[in-house]
């Protein structure tokens, strides 16, 4: 699996990120392009965390069960389920969403794996800084796919 602290992989999905437009249509899902960007910003605050944040239940019961398949190389499947926490209903403005989720893809990037080894995913538990960096890369490129870049 690809790694987010990886300087390729960081400017391959700057580019990527690059490429999305405000009308771009989603090939599965609810979300639109601003709600998907939304979400993805959501979870970059969790290992750019400054305090650990709450466990989210009940997922975070179970949630262990399912950790490795965050971080390995099998694809996520389409229309998996969201925690609540993470689910965006309202409309977002585009720009700012992606502006707001480069600069955050920015921040994880140059912050390293030692500061998001530091904060204990509400709902998967511990990860190592590669893991997260594996994680958060495997999201962005599940859901850059959502939308068709």
């Amino acid at each position: 699996m690809k790694n987010l602290y990886d300087p390729a992989v960081y400017a391959e999905i700057r580019e990527r990120l690059s490429r999305l437009q405000p009308g771009a249509q989603r090939v599965w899902g609810k979300m639109t392009v601003a709600q998907m960007l939304a979400h993805c910003r959501k979870a970059f605050r969790v290992p750019l965390s400054e305090t650990q944040p709450p466990k989210l239940y009940p997922f975070a019961l179970i949630g262990w069960l399912m950790k490795k398949k965050l971080y390995d190389d099998v694809p996520w499947k389409r229309g998996l389920p969201t925690a609540p926490a993470f689910i965006i209903k309202d409309e977002r403005d585009f720009e700012k969403e992606k502006d707001g989720l480069l600069a955050l893809v920015q921040q994880f990037h140059e912050a390293g794996p030692e500061k998001a080894a530091r904060i204990i995913h509400p709902v998967f538990g511990r990860f190592t800084g590669e893991q997260w960096g594996k994680a958060m890369y495997k999201h962005l490129d599940h859901h850059l796919q959502q939308f068709g870049v």
